[in-house]
């Protein structure tokens, strides 16, 4: 079993969609560590805030097979696939690491997003704060007292407010 840490990210219905995607990652993994929610502003375009958190989980899956998993989640989602990188979202689940495996197959990592963006790293500080990034050997908790947190303000948000 190896250790895997996903990223879930909505800003079309974000409440809805974020449970979805919950619900669908508890039914293909099992039980998940969930970290707390988080209201930030859209990075790299103008459009509503995302909601955003992180979940890890075991797993015995390849890396293919769970990003495999992500695509039919994002399906169930209805996500549309654009060919903007930086858009409004139903659903986006990111496969932020796989134990410490570091490769660019079938897709990069560690993804960089975990030490870029403040909507990754905090909530990978909540639930592992003292987990070593793969590559650079120092741990979440070392990265975000370095991080600018007042570039990507971060308010947290509950789950259960209606949707």
């Amino acid at each position: 079993m190896t250790r895997v840490y996903f990223g879930l990210g909505s800003n079309v219905d974000p409440l809805p969609n974020i449970r979805l995607g919950i619900r669908e990652l508890e039914r293909r993994f099992g039980t998940l560590d969930l970290s707390p929610t988080y209201r930030g502003a859209a990075v790299g375009f103008e459009g509503d805030d995302f909601l955003n958190l992180v979940a890890g989980c075991d797993s015995a899956l390849s890396p293919a097979q769970v990003v495999e998993q992500i695509e039919e989640i994002h399906q169930v989602a209805g996500r549309q696939r654009d060919t903007e990188k930086f858009n409004a979202r139903t659903l986006d689940i990111d496969l932020l690491l796989y134990g410490d495996l570091v490769t660019d197959e079938p897709t990069r990592l560690p993804r960089q997003d975990v030490l870029e963006f403040a909507f990754v790293l905090k909530p990978m500080v909540d639930i592992v704060p003292d987990l070593r990034h793969p590559e650079t050997g120092r741990t979440l908790r070392e990265h975000w007292s370095e991080f600018d947190q007042l570039s990507q303000p971060l308010t947290e948000v509950s789950l259960d407010e209606p949707a």
